[in-house]
């Protein structure tokens, strides 16, 4: 039992990330916007969450700070593409190297220093539930945060009049258009949130994960984010249930090394990423799937009629 629990707590914690920053994406790519600058966007949250923790020894102005620096990052982004029509593809790489360097030169005094770690939530009674107390009373506020902003996107995408303008812009961006609503207006707003996101993502990495700044400690789980959301079919529900499942394979190889299976450590390690591209050739088989939720304009470049 304390075997299964310790695995399942380190699962949600390897998930929480990921589910992060793809449900920022997910609102991104939902307005038609394709941003491939999500690995820079975490990079910079998680130096920026770590510095500003360690130098005012507050976590909640690390999280400020990371919301900030994604959010800076993602309207660089958004400048470029939606206001200068620049190609959304070469932006989003272009942003993803840009926040790697940047990191690394900021982070460089950081290096080596031990973190702030933010505390579980302890809810007496609850939590000492065996099994079940530690995993569903016993998680770290942005656990619950990500799970309420999961829920809170399906129910603002599909259940308000908000959501249905972030749909219309991305599916038909000429139509939003002529029906007065404001294309570049909309679409920027939500690579803020995207951005946001994705800085909170990042600072879990800093400030909970490993609670001390590595370079590069992203390692790539921005792209995982990227082909959780096609995963999901631009759904929510099935994002939170992706992010678990290649949360699990992340934690697969840390036990299966644990355990002194005979199976080369780069295999292990490659796991998360065959996975990625195993489910990614599965869906795109589903065209019917696919036609249904792709967002029509995703990554298309707007520019209204003068």
């Amino acid at each position: 039992m304390d075997a299964a629990e310790a695995i399942i707590l380190t699962i949600i914690t390897a998930s929480t990330p990921l589910l992060l920053a793809a449900i920022g994406e997910l609102v991104v790519e939902r307005a038609g916007v394709l941003n491939l600058g999500v690995e820079g966007m975490m990079i910079m949250g998680a130096v920026s969450g770590f510095a500003a923790t360690f130098l005012t020894g507050q976590p909640i102005v690390g999280l400020v700070a990371a919301i900030v620096a994604g959010m800076v990052m993602a309207a660089l982004f958004g400048f470029v593409t939606l206001f200068l029509v620049a190609n959304q593809v070469a932006t989003g790489l272009a942003l993803t190297l840009l926040g790697l360097g940047l990191s690394g030169l900021i982070g460089d005094p950081f290096a080596g220093e031990a973190g702030i770690d933010i505390e579980p939530i302890y809810i007496p009674g609850l939590s000492d539930i065996p099994f079940v107390g530690p995993i569903v009373f016993g998680q770290d506020p942005l656990v619950y945060l990500a799970i309420a902003l999961t829920i809170a996107v399906s129910w603002f995408l599909f259940h308000s009049r908000g959501g249905l303008i972030v749909r219309a812009v991305g599916d038909n961006h000429s139509s939003a258009h002529a029906l007065g609503y404001s294309v570049v207006r909309v679409r920027f707003l939500a690579v803020l949130f995207g951005g946001a996101c994705a800085g909170l993502g990042g600072a879990y990495l800093s400030l909970v994960y490993t609670t001390q700044w590595l370079e590069n400690m992203t390692a790539g789980r921005g792209w995982i984010a990227l082909a959780l959301v096609v995963f999901a079919t631009w759904l929510p529900y099935r994002l939170a249930i992706g992010a678990l499942l290649f949360g699990a394979v992340g934690i697969l190889q840390l036990h299966a090394q644990a355990l002194g299976i005979d199976i080369p450590s780069q295999f292990l390690t490659s796991l998360p990423y065959i996975t990625t591209i195993v489910v990614l050739v599965l869906i795109s088989g589903n065209r019917a799937l696919m036609r249904a939720n792709t967002p029509t304009c995703l990554g298309q470049s707007f520019v209204p009629d003068r």
